[in-house]
């Protein structure tokens, strides 16, 4: 006979309840796992932590248009959703107002609070998922570029997530900047997870990387032997000296750029002092009238930035040359022959320019806006970038230099110059109208000036006292070169460039100056007339 069991009824009652909660729990899940767009983007305003990591990587697999930009604004703390309605918004921050973008478009709330807004809040937590699926994103973007910077942000903060995030795009990778930093990646975090073996072939890779974060990543790594040890150490020495190395370069390249501002500066001096035997204490003044000129040109043009520039090249040169004819005509002619009486007056004239330009623009500084073309700068590697603006500086220089080379060498003008200066009577029973000569040659030198101020103008403040900056450093130049010969000007304004860029990090910018000062004055007790000394009627004064 069999034998039956009786079940009571709490029993039946807890089974049923059991059942219940593992249906739920798997409704839960498949719901969890068929997570939509849709409902990923209502779950940000939500409390729910583990809810918003899940509808994160749900946005990041589905990749619409908004992701990128919400995400970025949920990583900075400015995704916002409205109270009663749970919409996302973009706050932008103004001094006075407070403005909210739809996400996905409508319009535009402006309010002086916050009121009726509440922040989308993360934790930690979410802030490396959001910078890993921002990553992925950007790893997936058709411009390489974009993909570079996606790499180079995980090397920041590398984790072994970050490798597993490029592992199966590497073999896709078709740049070779972008292959390069995803093989850097990859090897830091070898650093960290791989066997020894491992560990030495990421060390050598790494050696050959002047990243900020492989140097961190190497100077923080506990070598488990000694073998390891003296491999980390000898990577780290490479990688420090090839960063004095471009540090070098550096330093070379911003002493090119100052050499080419001084030696701008200087040749429409060394025109003036060499050939006419003028001090010219106006000629920073004529430099100024060209930076200002340059502002002017970028007032009369404020939808066309970078073809004012160009325009400016001309108008400036102009400028400059006829206030300079002006003030041959009108002052310095009648004192040829007699240097300290020219330089008083010039000094006169000098301030006469600075009152005029106070009277007409006011004392304030003005400032002239960097071309798009100019801006930014040639990222050579980690460590090394020159920037746009010096680099088209030292072009402009030579430009000007050749430019000047070739009017003196090849035009009618400039055979004339040279017989005035080699022999000036000698000239003058030629036919050679010297005070017309005197006259264009002024002009020509203060033209120049003109354009070292077009130079100067995008590298500093315009102001009434631009040139005085730059007007000993001139003569310098000049001097240190030999007085009115050309190549000798360009070969001292580089040289006496580099020098100052070489002592200023550790004799600082005045000591720098005044250290060049005596080597100019010991060198000129040794050589009076300089590097290359002039001949002609220089030589017999």
């Amino acid at each position: 006979m069999s034998e039956f069991r009786i079940i009571s009824p709490a029993r039946k009652l807890a089974s049923l309840l059991l059942c219940f909660v593992i249906l739920m729990g798997f409704v839960q899940t498949c719901a969890a796992a068929e997570l939509t767009l849709d409902a990923s983007w209502k779950i940000l305003s939500s409390k729910n932590y583990n809810k918003k990591a899940r509808a994160i990587e749900t946005i990041a697999q589905h990749n619409p248009a908004e992701a990128y930009r919400a995400l970025k604004a949920l990583l900075d703390g400015q995704l916002y959703f409205a109270k009663h309605s749970k919409e996302l918004y973009i706050l932008q921050q103004t001094d006075e107002n407070y403005i909210f973008n739809a996400l996905f478009g409508g319009e535009v709330i402006t309010q002086e609070r916050k009121r009726g807004f509440k922040k989308a809040r993360i934790n930690n937590r979410l802030r490396r998922l959001i910078r890993q699926s921002l990553a992925v994103m950007q790893l997936k973007n058709k411009d390489p570029d974009v993909r570079l910077v996606a790499v180079q942000e995980l090397l920041k903060n590398p984790e072994a997530d970050a490798t597993h995030l490029i592992e199966s795009m590497i073999d896709k990778e078709s740049d070779d900047k972008v292959l390069a930093a995803m093989k850097t990646l990859r090897a830091v975090n070898m650093l960290k997870t791989g066997d020894e073996a491992a560990q030495m072939k990421a060390i050598n890779r790494l050696a050959r990387s002047l990243n900020s974060s492989v140097m961190n990543a190497l100077t923080n790594y506990q070598a488990p032997n000694e073998a390891l040890k003296e491999k980390v150490q000898a990577a780290i020495s490479r990688i420090n000296d090839q960063r004095k190395l471009y540090a070098k370069a550096e330093t070379i390249f911003f002493g090119l750029s100052l050499g080419s501002v001084l030696a701008l500066s200087a040749i429409g001096l060394a025109i003036t002092f060499g050939v006419m035997g003028v001090i010219n204490m106006a000629h920073g003044e004529l430099m100024m009238i060209g930076a200002y000129t340059t502002y002017v040109i970028q007032l009369l043009m404020p939808e066309h930035i970078g073809l004012s520039i160009l325009v400016a090249i001309p108008a400036a040169f102009m400028v400059s040359a006829l206030v300079g004819i002006a003030i041959e005509r009108s002052v310095i002619r009648h004192l040829y022959g007699r240097p300290l009486e020219t330089l008083l007056a010039t000094f006169g004239v000098s301030l006469i320019l600075q009152q005029a330009v106070r009277s007409i623009f006011s004392p304030l500084n003005r400032s002239v806006e960097t071309p798009q073309w100019m801006s930014g700068a040639w990222q050579l590697n980690d460590v090394l970038a020159l920037t746009w603006n010096r680099f088209y500086i030292i072009i402009f220089c030579l430009a000007v230099f050749i430019s000047l080379i070739l009017v003196m060498k090849k035009t009618a003008l400039g055979l004339q110059v040279r017989a005035v200066s080699q022999n000036r009577r000698m000239a003058r029973a030629m036919g050679v109208r010297s005070e017309w000569v005197d006259a264009l040659t002024f002009g020509l030198g203060s033209g120049i000036a003109g354009l070292a101020g077009v130079a100067l103008s995008l590298l500093t403040n315009v102001g009434p006292n631009l040139g005085q900056a730059y007007i000993i450093d001139s003569f310098m130049v000049v001097v240190f070169g030999g007085v009115g010969n050309l190549w000798g000007t360009l070969v001292a304004g580089m040289s006496l460039g580099v020098i100052n860029k070489v002592l200023e990090p550790w004799a600082g910018a005045v000591l720098a100056k005044i250290i060049v000062l005596i080597f100019i004055i010991l060198f000129i007790q040794k050589r009076p007339r300089g590097l290359f000394p002039q001949r002609g009627r220089a030589a017999e004064d």
